[in-house]
């Protein structure tokens, strides 16, 4: 799978032979697979697959689980209940947590109803509901091993410093001990956010915080003009 529509050896040693030139033959084969942003939306993930597109991250995960079953790490439960309920968290995560995550952050006490510390106790409600849903042992979701719903929640739980960064209180979570009687529920939820934070392919693909800080700088503000800034601000959901 390609990352990009041209090798850049493709355009090495064009009068290449013997082995050289079947290197540079074999670079030159045409993708099944390219991944790249831009065709539905500059920001959006997009696959193309056999020329034909793919978007939102989500959907490619599924697609791509479909396309290589053989693949060691599955991303969806086999058991087809147990997929099925992967598909109910992951959806939630989209519809309830990310809008949750997007009102808190966006709050601005002079043009909202709603003090702050209630979008905070709104947002941990849908942590700790998340938590509640998950398999008791752990680390993950379902278990030993991440799955889809783990990866769909890992970039904005990787992220909830922003909170500490930008927001009076920030986020706000009781330490080790203090969750009262809410306490095993946060509990499980530290437990799978340190194994989230600990995972290495998650290190190697999380940005260092100064790349974000400008970014979310315009969310913290409520000037952001992305489409999900936008919906925030109408009190709709994920667009």
């Amino acid at each position: 799978m390609a990352t990009q529509p041209n090798h850049p050896d493709s355009k090495l040693h064009p009068e290449a032979t013997g082995l050289a030139k079947k290197i540079v033959d074999e670079h030159q084969k045409p993708e099944s697979l390219v991944l790249y942003s831009g065709w539905f939306c500059p920001l959006v993930p997009t696959l193309e697959y056999d020329k034909k597109p793919l978007y939102e991250s989500n959907v490619i995960c599924e697609f791509l689980e479909e396309v290589y079953p053989d693949n060691k790490l599955h991303l969806q439960p086999t058991d087809p209940y147990q997929r099925a309920i992967s598909r109910i968290w992951t959806d939630f995560v989209t519809s309830r947590v990310i809008p949750s995550f997007h009102r808190f952050l966006q709050h601005q006490p002079d043009q909202s109803s709603h003090p702050i510390t209630k979008l905070r106790e709104e947002f941990h409600g849908h942590l700790l509901e998340f938590a509640n849903a998950m398999d008791p042992e752990g680390p993950y979701f379902f278990g030993k091993e991440p799955k889809l719903v783990d990866l769909t929640m890992a970039p904005f739980a990787m992220r909830l410093w922003v909170f500490d960064h930008y927001k009076e209180g920030g986020f706000g979570a009781p330490e080790g001990g203090q969750g009262g009687d809410k306490e095993k529920s946060w509990a499980r939820w530290r437990q799978w956010i340190s194994a989230i934070e600990n995972r290495q392919s998650v290190k190697e693909t999380t940005s260092e915080r100064q790349y974000y800080l400008s970014i979310y700088q315009k969310y913290a503000d409520n000037v952001a003009q992305s489409e999900l800034a936008k919906a925030t601000r109408e009190g709709k959901g994920v667009p």
